[in-house]
Parts: C-alpha cells; structure tokens; sequence
C-alpha cells in the first residue's frame, strides 16, 4: 500500500481550514504516515492559536479535536540515525523525522515548510 507522509503544517492547514488546505488535500495520495511528534506539534500550534486568536477559541478548540479522527498511522523514527540526518540536511530533529519516514518508506513528503521540503527533494535526488 502506498503511503504519504504529513508534517505538522501540512496537517495543521487541512485541520484549521487554512488558504493551504486544498493544494495539500490535493497531494495526498495513499494512507497518511508521520512521526508520533506530529500529535505534540499540533498541540502546539492549537495553543498558539488560542493565544493569538481568542475570539476564534472554540472553533480552533472543535477543529483540533478532529485530530483523533484523521486516519493516520503513528510511526517512530529510528532514533540513533535521527541526529545525523538532521545534520546532513541542516533541520531540526523534529523535521529529520517527517524526512527520515519518508526516505525509509520511498515515500511522498508533504509539507508546507520550505527548507523540508528542499531538503527532501534534494534526498530524493540524491544517486
């Protein structure tokens, strides 16, 4: 079965009803795959959201709880070789994981984060 992997902005744009969401709907092709980190960094985003946006609370509040809903498969990455991935490709751990599932799964990498994104389309292309 072939699968997508999502990061957080990518998910975070379809979850709000973010100008985003379409193009990423658009990308996806296959089951949805993302590191276990993604739940912590929606999390995040939602607390960011509430704080910037008060007024919106409850409806950022009733979006993020569709969250458990969205049929994604948790996977983790492979811990020891995570720090040197990030290094060679100059990211954060955290986006070395969305990179990691990809490239281990021969996988598509959605994402709305540029330099991720340039890192993975240089993997890709890497001989």
């Amino acid at each position: 079965m072939s699968v997508t992997v999502v990061d957080a902005s990518a998910v975070a744009a379809v979850l709000f009803d973010e100008p985003e969401a379409a193009p990423v709907i658009a990308s996806v092709s296959g089951a949805l795959l993302a590191p276990g980190l993604l739940r912590y960094e929606l999390a995040s985003i939602c607390a960011s959201k509430l704080r910037n946006e008060p007024k919106r609370a409850a409806l950022t509040l009733q979006r993020y709880r569709l969250l458990p809903g969205l049929d994604i498969e948790y996977a983790e990455p492979d811990w020891d070789a995570l720090p040197l991935l990030a290094r060679q490709w100059d990211l954060s751990a955290y986006d070395a994981a969305y990179l990691q599932l990809a490239l281990k799964r021969t996988a598509p990498l959605i994402t709305l984060d540029a330099r991720l994104a340039g890192a993975y389309d240089k993997a890709v292309a890497k001989p």
